[in-house]
């Protein structure tokens, strides 16, 4: 059975990540890349579907973690009878190929240690043919090969390699996995102990560009180095979370493949980035953004892959029980094809930030908006799936409606103040019609709240985003009604549900429930604070921190029953909004997107 969620630390390359439980055990590892099949699945079933393991013969979790400083380097360490041993786990940043690096360290004592490494392409669907090669161990299947370089003897059977070995004070004993094309000539050997320092090195530096310091910089210093690791360097997209099918509802079936790049995330990020000096990976992340959209805007996507492509064909996985058996298993994601109104405005929004903050835009870049424009002139009035995703029947959602009105609105700023050309009356009164739409049809005037659709009984925690986008003032009485009651009604132990999945019939179209969305929650704070309620907001902005798990890392959700981390893992969102809150809080400049200053009571 896999660890709790909480349990895994983050490894990456910049190009694919692995996650590793506290029982020394690499669960999951899509290679060569964070949407590749998995040759270590064992998070979505048992050990027999993939996993590495490098821990005392005695077995247990590690007595205690951490990374090393702001690194992705992790350090394990066991207290035994027979004395205390250290693991180093690091991915090195992608060079000729992709590497899993493991030390063992003797700190005292000799320590007896085991070795389990089970290969299993394609989600634990294939075992490999394993060859020793020169001291070497090559596991070949189809188009992947891994190569073991180990510094003791291992051994086959069962189809497993194992390695019993003890490890004194002092001593130390590399692993070193490597993954290239099967086609290929065996990689160059890799020095451990240099992959090791290299990479220190590089997060050293790449932290110390980080300008924020406010407080709580540890906290951010850590979400900032997740959502670097969560980026594919070759294109500068960054995934939502480094898994699959992790769920949102114990025993399932909210189940969801999150390794690609959803567009929405745009916004988000780029506060994040360009909030803390990352101007390069802003930057990197707007063209791949730009280049990810180019095309016919009618056919534009809430997804995409991680190289922009568009065919992310959904399937199930039936061999893989799920994790703690919560299935089915998702890989490919349906929901690229739905119809989301919310992102051509989330996209226009983006790429406004980008100009105001100073980004140079490509020669492109305001033809594209031009044309998401026209279409969202013509589509803004069609019922959509929302977004939440949503596999029930389309609707008119408010929060849909305000990011159509957010777009326009963003592009009769960019004419006013940067004087690019454009049908600016046209806009105008397209973007007043929307906001007094949603204003009659998406208010409840009896319950002072606006509502998830229109006439609906529901609340959404995209709500809390209204005054955010600038579509109402902060000090404005429908907002405080607003966040009101999404605390009375959404929150769950003072943490926010994105929705009730049982109002108005069951809203998703799916059974059952799920746990507090942390991205929202982290929405509230931010709401909390800019209605003049700044005590409160610090005070919930903690009790997130205390969710983090003893790493740093947060997932997408958290059950306040059992006190788990739920869904995907680590999650670019909550990440964000651990950032974006923080800023905030600390009294950080802080802009809309149309270039104003947010002002908090």
């Amino acid at each position: 059975m896999p660890s709790p969620i909480e349990d895994y630390a983050l490894l990456g390359d910049l190009q694919t990540a692995a996650l590793v439980g506290r029982d020394g055990s690499v669960d999951w590892l899509c290679l060569p890349r964070f949407d590749s099949p998995a040759c270590f699945a064992a998070l979505l079933d048992d050990v027999d579907a993939g996993r590495w393991q490098l821990a005392p013969a005695t077995g247990g979790p590690a007595t205690r973690r951490r990374y090393r400083g702001d690194s992705l380097v992790l350090e394990s360490e066991w207290d035994t009878p027979h004395g205390t041993v250290r693991v180093v786990d690091c991915m090195p940043p992608r060079g000729e190929a992709a590497d899993v690096v493991r030390v063992v360290e003797g700190v005292s004592g000799s320590v007896p240690m085991r070795m389990d490494l089970r290969l299993r392409f394609d989600y634990g669907n294939v075992v490999p043919w394993v060859r020793h090669h020169d001291g070497a161990l090559a596991a070949i299947a189809g188009p992947d090969a891994v190569w073991l370089e180990a510094g003791v003897p291992v051994h086959g059977h069962d189809l497993t390699t194992t390695a019993e070995f003890e490890v004194r004070a002092g001593q130390r004993v590399p692993f070193v996995l490597t993954h290239t094309a099967s086609h290929l000539p065996r990689p160059h050997a890799v020095d451990a102990a240099r992959a090791i320092g290299d990479t220190e090195d590089f997060w050293a530096a790449w932290i110390g560009r980080c300008t924020y310091r406010g407080p709580w910089g540890d906290a951010v210093r850590r979400a900032l180095v997740t959502l670097k690791a969560l980026t594919y360097a070759p294109t500068g997209g960054i995934v939502a979370a480094a898994t699959t099918s992790l769920p949102e509802q114990w025993g399932g079936p909210r189940n969801w493949d999150y390794r690609y790049c959803w567009l929405r995330d745009a916004t988000f990020t780029l506060q994040a980035l360009l909030g803390t000096g990352y101007v390069a990976e802003a930057r990197a992340w707007r063209e791949w953004l730009v280049r990810a959209v180019a095309g016919d805007p009618a056919k534009l996507q809430i997804m995409y892959g991680l190289d922009g492509s568009r065919r992310l064909p959904e399937a199930e996985l039936p061999w893989l029980s799920g994790y703690e058996g919560a299935s089915p298993v998702r890989v490919g994601n349906a929901a690229a094809d739905q119809f989301q109104l919310d992102v051509w405005g989330e996209v226009l929004d983006g790429l406004h930030l980008a100009r105001e903050a100073g980004l140079p835009a490509t020669d492109t870049a305001w033809d594209l908006q031009r044309a998401l424009l026209d279409h969202l002139e013509g589509h803004w009035s069609d019922p959509d799936n929302g977004l939440w995703e949503v596999r029930g029947p389309r609707r008119h959602f408010t929060h849909s409606k305000v990011m159509a009105w957010a777009g326009l609105d963003r592009a009769v700023h960019t004419v006013e103040h940067h004087g690019l050309p454009g049908p600016i009356g046209r806009w105008r009164e397209v973007r007043d019609r929307i906001h007094a739409e949603v204003c009659d049809r998406g208010y409840d005037p009896e319950r002072n709240t606006f509502t998830q659709f229109y006439g609906s009984q529901g609340l959404d925690a995209s709500l809390l985003l209204i005054p955010r986008v600038g579509f109402l003032p902060w000090d404005d009485p429908r907002v405080r009604g607003t966040v009101d009651a999404v605390r009375r009604e959404l929150c769950f132990d003072g943490f926010v549900l994105r929705y009730r999945t049982d109002a108005d019939g069951g809203v998703d179209g799916l059974p059952g429930a799920e746990g507090a969305f942390l991205a929202c929650t982290f929405w509230l704070a931010d709401a909390l604070h800019g209605t003049g309620r700044a005590a409160e907001a610090r005070e919930l902005f903690e009790r997130l921190l205390d969710l983090r798990n003893d790493v740093g890392l947060l997932s997408e959700e958290y059950d306040p029953t059992t006190g788990r981390h739920m869904g995907n893992t680590p999650q670019a969102f909550s990440m964000e909004g651990l950032v974006n809150t923080a800023r905030r809080l600390a009294g950080a400049s802080t802009r809309t997107s149309a270039g104003k200053d947010e002002q908090a009571l």
